[in-house]
């Protein structure tokens, strides 16, 4: 782990942040210096595809958000900061200060809203949504002109900065010897190659025919790449070292 610092922490004078959590800790933002976007719904849609979630996860807002705006106040022409956050995020603080590059400031409270942010509707998604309730150790920011998420794995006071990762799914079709083998070569080769965090994922579309459907998976095996974007796959062909490493934008070692 590497602490977060000052120097390695560059960003705009002037911009808006957004940061979304999971009720497991879990973490997600954007960094706006157009202060144009309203990014909740992107935010859900990184943490669908992240922890691979039936659905955009859009009840989380606004009860698990916090906003902070740095502004130039046009009478004293000095830059000025609010911060908010909802009650159930404000133990945060910290993680929230290291992100956002702003000290130790104390952030305000906003109002907890009984309907939107109802205790007991919130857990009742619990079941649906397990992965939001389990802690992963993940900093995700958006970039809001690249569209493509930087993983960070972190503790409390500590992350390690501009760590690009990898999501990864393997459609297989049942259980047999040499899926095995292939996985197992797949595992090797990706420890081997990548040198980065990744998630590799393996669905059978026969027990999940509609995770075939909706990645659009019409032969196996098939090796997809959710991140860093663009999305690409390999179809049948895993033994060939190459065209994975081509496909995942690494370089053989020499």
């Amino acid at each position: 782990m590497i602490p977060l610092t000052s120097d390695r922490l560059i960003l705009p004078q002037l911009f808006k942040g957004i940061a979304l959590f999971t009720p497991g800790g879990d973490l997600i933002y954007c960094i706006d210096p157009s202060k144009q976007g309203r990014w909740h719904l992107n935010l859900c849609a990184t943490l669908q595809e992240i922890l691979d979630l039936p659905e955009p996860p859009h009840f989380l807002v606004p009860c698990y958000t916090a906003t902070i705006d740095h502004w130039l106040d046009p009478r004293t022409q000095q830059i000025r900061t609010f911060a908010e956050a909802y009650p159930a995020v404000m133990r945060h603080q910290a993680l929230l200060n290291a992100i956002f590059g702003t000290g130790d400031i104390i952030w305000q409270s906003a109002p907890w809203q009984e309907g939107l942010c109802d205790r007991m509707v919130l857990n009742s998604y619990r079941s649906s949504f397990p992965q939001l309730w389990e802690d992963h150790d993940l900093i995700v920011r958006l970039d809001p002109f690249e569209a493509v998420p930087y993983y960070q794995e972190a503790t409390k006071l500590q992350i390690q900065p501009n760590t690009q990762g990898y999501v990864l799914r393997l459609f297989v079709a049942g259980h047999s010897p040499g899926i095995e083998r292939t996985l197992e070569s797949l595992h090797d080769l990706l420890e081997q190659y990548l040198g980065q965090p990744y998630t590799l994922k393996v669905i059978d579309v026969i027990s999940h025919p509609e995770q075939a459907e909706k990645n659009q998976v019409t032969a196996t095996p098939t090796l997809v790449k959710v991140w860093p974007l663009p999305v690409r796959r390999i179809v049948g062909d895993l033994d060939n070292v190459d065209k994975i490493l081509q496909m995942l934008g690494a370089k053989e070692q020499s």
